[in-house]
């Protein structure tokens, strides 16, 4: 393990909006709130963080020309009442499946919201990465993030395991990587790993194949990993 999964990370133009939509719908915590961030708390765990990005240019799922890049996979007890309070609350609904169902946020992020009918409380299931090659991508974040390959077959893959933060990859056809930090090119999510030292962690970061990239301060410093997606390694202080 280089780094441990600390947040995951959402750009959106309107921030507050964003974190009103989710705290209703999933009874997310709101915290450490400012005009340009806040941090939102699960029941199960997860650190959500919203980044005000002014320039957001928003996904068009499921153009490849505007990719969504990654989403959030929601379990729910009911999908109709869980997808009819979703669309209620500032969501259209994209796609209908039998177990699952797709839907945009208020800012026009794709999330799925999915059946889980023992659990009678919205979780956070899991958050899943689009990439061109979801084995290489998972074996990449298995080295980063000290979580083993769960699964592997059919264009998907994981790492961890239900219940303990899992990251997710869904391989797509003629995948558009973000151009970090180019407005026209979003990267529209990113991950955040928190490590005990920055010099450590960008060296042994960099031997599995990242790749350093302009930015950063103190506390931070910003990397691509080998789908060309940023993530930031930092030590939180």
């Amino acid at each position: 393990m280089i780094g441990k999964l600390d947040m995951v990370v959402i750009d959106a133009p309107d921030i507050g909006r964003l974190s009103d939509f989710y705290s209703r719908l999933a009874g997310w915590t709101q915290s450490d709130t400012s005009a340009d961030w806040i941090t939102l708390t699960t029941d199960d765990g997860w650190c959500i963080g919203l980044q005000r990005a002014p320039d957001h240019l928003p996904p068009q799922w499921p153009d490849q020309a505007r990719p969504q890049q990654a989403h959030l996979d929601l379990r729910v007890p009911d999908l109709a009442t869980a997808t009819a309070k979703a669309v209620d609350l500032g969501a259209t609904l994209l796609r209908e499946n039998e177990t699952w169902h797709t839907l945009a946020d208020p800012v026009r992020h794709p999330f799925d919201l999915c059946l889980k009918a023992d659990d009678p409380r919205t979780t956070l299931m899991g958050v899943t990465l689009d990439c061109p090659d979801a084995t290489e991508l998972s074996a990449f974040y298995a080295q980063l993030l000290g979580k083993p390959v769960t699964y592997d077959a059919d264009g998907m893959a994981m790492i961890g395991s239900d219940g303990d933060h899992p990251v997710l990859f869904q391989q797509v056809a003629n995948y558009t990587p973000p151009q970090w930090p180019d407005p026209a090119r979003p990267q529209q999510f990113h991950l955040d790993v928190m490590v005990d030292d920055l010099d450590a962690g960008e060296e042994a970061a960099r031997s599995i194949g990242a790749t350093r990239l302009a930015g950063g301060g103190k506390t931070f410093r910003v990397f691509a990993d080998p789908a060309s997606k940023p993530f930031c390694l930092t030590t939180g202080d």
